[in-house]
């Protein structure tokens, strides 16, 4: 009975010291398989400490981190994933070119007043400003056609009527 006893006993415990000193993963390993699973996303770098993965970079894309999270955690022996990667956002859009009213405006003028060869109409902040000499019955003609491009105010001071 006694022999059976110790037996059992020495027998228990060969296999808790086989399991026992089962060796731990080591990070050297797991570093080496993790590199190679994000070594397909540029910018990014994975460190182990103590099976745990830290992920570290930049990347331009949502997806992107979390490929590269998929990747490493997929790799055997990983305990978990520490993800401090990091995305750029997308560059501003280009700024628009900015058209004011009075651009449209001076084209309008610039069309109506190529027919008149004595006068010049400058435009700024919608306000017309007539210069130079014209007969009165061209100018009547003249101003009906300004008015009808729609400007704030029509201003003829510096126009001599002849």
């Amino acid at each position: 009975m006694k022999l059976r006893y110790l037996t059992t006993s020495a027998m228990a415990i060969g296999l808790f010291f086989m399991i026992a000193c089962k060796s731990k993963p080591k990070d050297s390993e797991i570093m080496k398989t993790a590199s190679t699973a994000v070594q397909s996303i540029p910018g990014v770098t994975a460190d182990v400490k103590e099976g745990v993965v830290t992920l570290s970079g930049t990347v331009s894309t949502e997806e992107e981190k979390a490929s590269a999270e998929n990747a490493v955690k997929s790799v055997k022996d990983v305990k978990s994933v520490v993800n401090n990667i990091t995305v750029t956002p997308p560059p501003p859009p280009a700024a628009p070119v900015a058209v004011t009213a009075d651009d449209s405006l001076k084209t309008a003028v610039a069309d109506v007043v190529k027919d008149f060869p004595g006068v010049k109409v400058e435009v700024k902040d919608g306000v017309l400003t007539v210069t130079g000499e014209e007969k009165a019955a061209r100018w009547k003609t003249l101003k009906m056609a300004l008015d009808a491009l729609h400007p704030k105010k029509v201003d003829a001071k510096g126009l001599k009527i002849k």
